[in-house]
Order: structure tokens, then sequence, then C-alpha cells
């Protein structure tokens, strides 16, 4: 079976588009996340190897390494994020004829929503981190391509907010209060710092444009 990730775009979006369950919004939310990435490391490889930026280059290159993991694992992710939505639907077909068979069938499908809420979770953690990286960069990369480094920016901050709704759906099925109000918590801390991220990244680029 070919993996999501090995689709042409045109072939992914197709799939998207149909009327099968994955990739889902999780999945697409990952891969807008593996793009910002990927625009975080042309703002670096654009910066690397110039004269002018000798002074930055070795922190650019660290930031070049840094997007270059983040984009493999979020590309992993769109594949999590298919795999953990298949298994957590394999438990709705568990039987529930006997009480036994019930308990069992409600713990698996609990125990599941846990999973599948895992995956966007450290998607969006992941998009965090490329936000914050492409904010960096806004900073010390080749100002000719600062508006490629805005938008590696805004759509890794549009992924960990779509990532955040995929958590908050599953949430509503673990009937597991503490686990939902740590997850939760961890969510506002990190949507607040995105946030001011957003707001850095927005100033710095309207003050070079304008």
């Amino acid at each position: 079976m070919t993996m999501l990730t090995e689709l042409s775009c045109q072939d992914f979006l197709t799939q998207l588009a149909s009327e099968e369950p994955t990739p889902g919004g999780g999945g697409a939310a990952a891969a807008v996340g593996a793009v910002a990435a990927a625009l975080g490391s042309m703002v670096a490889n654009l910066t690397i190897g110039k004269e002018k930026f000798a002074v930055q280059e070795p922190e650019v290159r660290e930031l070049l390494q840094k997007a270059e993991a983040l984009r493999k694992s979020l590309l992993n992710l769109v594949e999590e994020d298919a795999a953990v939505f298949d298994s957590f639907m394999s438990c709705y077909k568990l039987p529930k004829t006997t009480e036994e068979e019930k308990t069992a069938r409600t713990k698996a499908i609990r125990d599941a929503a846990k999973q599948a809420a895992e995956v966007p979770f450290a998607a969006a953690q992941a998009c965090l981190e490329v936000q914050k990286l492409a904010v960096r960069l806004l900073e010390v990369g080749n100002p000719n391509v600062i508006t490629d480094g805005t938008v590696s920016a805004l759509l890794a901050r549009a992924a960990m907010r779509s990532e955040f709704y995929n958590v908050y759906i599953n949430l509503s099925l673990t009937k597991d209060a503490d686990y939902n109000s740590r997850l939760m918590e961890q969510i506002k801390t990190m949507d607040e710092e995105a946030q001011k991220l957003e707001e850095i990244a927005i100033k710095t680029t309207e003050a070079a444009l304008f």
C-alpha cells in the first residue's frame, strides 16, 4: 500500500477530497506544518553561503537542521494520524453482546481516543517549533525572502490551531477528566506562546515592507 506521503501533491489532494476518511483534517494540518517547515528550510538555504550573512550563518545552519527534522517529523505524523484513526474506528467494531464485551469495548474506545488525541497534539507541538524557528529566521535570515519566512510562521500557526481541534474532538471521548485537563492546560500555554509569535512575525514583516 502506498504511503500518503509518497503520493504526488495531486494524488494526495484527490484522496483528501474523496469519501475516504483518511487523510483527514489532522493529516492535512500536519502536511501544512511540513510545508511551513520546508519554507523555513528555504529561507535558511537562501541565507547560508552568502558573505553578508556570515556572522549569523552558524545559527542559521542550526535552524536549517531543526527545520528539516521537523519537516520529516510532521510528514511521519501525516501517516500516524491516518493509522491512529483506523485503529480508533476498529474499536467500534468490537463485540458488545455481553456486559463483559461492552465494558471491554468502552475501555478500548476511551484508550484509543487518547491515542487519537496525542497524535494531533504531537503535531501541534512540532508546528509550534516550526513557528519559533520561522520567527527567528525573520530576524537573522536573508531579508530578500522575508515573506517566505512569514508564510512559514503563519502556516505553522494555522496548522497548530487546526491540530488543537483534532485534539478536542478526541478528548470528548476519553471520559478522563484529569487527562483532559492536563492536555488542555498544555494547549492553553502553547496557544498563548503561538499568538505572541504570530504578532512578532507580522510586526517584523510589516516593519520591513511598509
